[in-house]
């Protein structure tokens, strides 16, 4: 099923196309469709041109509606001498409320941005393509309610694809935290 607003993209379903797929988020997909098979079922992937990897020129590219992409960031902090990460997860048109929420949601004194080189090894899949799906189990994954109500466009794990899911596909990741005020409104 492909959701209005999604462009010129060419999508198919991802459970038959996994090689569009990096390794974990073709992992967890298998997962998924094991439990929820009807939700796995209506996931999508469109391979795109990586040079319109991120967000905006891939909207204005692929002419999709900016509000059904989502972005997955990695945020990181300490405590006690132990590195505690999240991945957040918001729509495009919102950004995540990093010191107002996933602080106190990590429980640490300071929290930052992870470096692209950190993202990039520790999640196994390529900078502009890190996504929800199939991150590490020791990361906390947290999504906005907005991106729960909808389709989504998220990262594939590669930047030369992209995934697109119910947002009630997202939730019912293992770990999954659906945080109201995750993310506030850009203007």
């Amino acid at each position: 099923m492909v959701s209005d607003g999604m462009g010129t993209a060419t999508w198919v379903k991802a459970l038959d196309n996994l090689d569009l797929l990096a390794a974990p988020v073709a992992n967890e997909l298998r997962r998924l469709a094991e439990h929820e098979p009807d939700l796995a079922g209506r996931a999508v992937v469109a391979a795109i041109d990586p040079d319109f990897a991120d967000t905006e020129s891939m909207t204005d590219h692929y002419e999709m509606d900016i509000y059904l992409s989502c972005n997955c960031v990695l945020v990181a902090g300490k405590r006690s001498g132990e590195e505690r990460v999240a991945a957040a997860v918001v729509r495009a048109t919102t950004r995540a409320d990093v010191n107002h929420v996933v602080k106190p949601l990590l429980d640490v004194r300071k929290c930052s941005f992870w470096p692209q080189e950190r993202a990039v090894e520790a999640s196994g899949m390529e900078y502009g393509g890190i996504t929800p799906v199939g991150v590490p189990e020791s990361w906390r994954l947290l999504i906005d309610t907005r991106v729960v109500e909808g389709f989504c466009v998220i990262g594939s794990g590669l930047r030369t694809s992209k995934l697109a899911v119910p947002g009630a596909l997202l939730a019912a990741l293992p770990r999954a935290e659906v945080v109201e005020g995750l993310a506030y409104e850009v203007e």
